[in-house]
């Protein structure tokens, strides 16, 4: 068969264009395609809801790939360990209570698994604000990262959605969008995004898990963007807590979807 070069351009255009239909409405929508995004996406769509992860950059997996310090291996506990066996994902201990992963196969394991689980996965689009309607947010305003980038004045369009997780990572992004446009109406002491502090990760994976909550209604924060919202410490190269944390956001909002009944 002699192939066309338009006729190539037409397929994915075409094919596009539905996926990005597809995602206009959806049960929930994550922002930030890192370990807690991904793993979230990964369990929301295999409960069999409409599930869409943004991410602004060209590759998903956020600071997975370059391990510690660019030596592309990562350490999990043994929670972490359980839900890359859930993945398939092989590790090896380290020492007793550490476990160590191929950080390119994690990272290329949870972006595959999360996508053939039902999850729609957008890079290259960015957030730029979250819609609010009484006094909750009820989706994002998205646009490419190029716009973003170049400094354009191009308008965006919306995504409406039930549910958003913030897995933005140390950037806290969508927290901050909402403490721009509300004022101090975020779920911390101090009403905004407090900041994380030093690494310290015996601290900071309990704490990324308890972190992992709602934030604003209709929001939640998932990943270290839970411990940059609270004040919790960073972690460094370990990445169980972030992992576990997008399992529980995800069983959180699985809880309100059926609560509430919003299918």
């Amino acid at each position: 068969m002699k192939l066309d070069d338009v006729k190539i351009s037409e397929a994915i255009i075409k094919s596009y264009m539905r996926k990005l239909l597809s995602v206009l409405k959806t049960d929930v929508a994550i922002v930030g395609g890192g370990p807690a995004g991904l793993t979230a996406a990964y369990c929301l769509a295999r409960a069999k809801k409409k599930v869409v992860l943004f991410e602004r950059k060209l590759s998903l997996g956020g600071g997975i790939w370059g391990g510690g310090m660019q030596f592309n291996e990562i350490v999990v506990q043994e929670g972490g360990r359980k839900i890359l066996r859930e993945f398939g994902i092989r590790t090896t201990g380290a020492r007793k209570g550490y476990y160590c992963a191929d950080a390119v196969e994690v990272a290329s394991t949870l972006c595959s698994k999360a996508i053939q689980a039902g999850a729609r996965v957008m890079n290259l689009l960015s957030v730029e604000d979250v819609m609010v309607e009484k006094e909750r947010v009820t989706g994002l305003v998205i646009n490419w990262s190029a716009v973003e980038m170049a400094g354009l004045h191009v308008d965006p369009i919306s995504v409406r959605s039930k549910f958003v997780i913030d897995a933005t990572g140390h950037a806290t992004e969508i927290a901050h969008l909402i403490e721009e446009k509300t004022g101090p109406g975020l779920a911390t002491e101090s009403g905004g995004v407090i900041g994380e502090g030093s690494m310290w990760a015996d601290q900071a994976e309990v704490l990324t898990m308890e972190n992992t909550r709602e934030i604003f209604p209709n929001v939640y924060v998932a990943g270290m963007a839970a411990n940059a919202v609270f004040g919790g410490p960073r972690m460094g190269p370990i990445f169980g807590g972030m992992l576990m944390s997008g399992k529980k956001v995800a069983d959180l909002i699985l809880r309100r979807l059926e609560s509430e009944n919003l299918r």
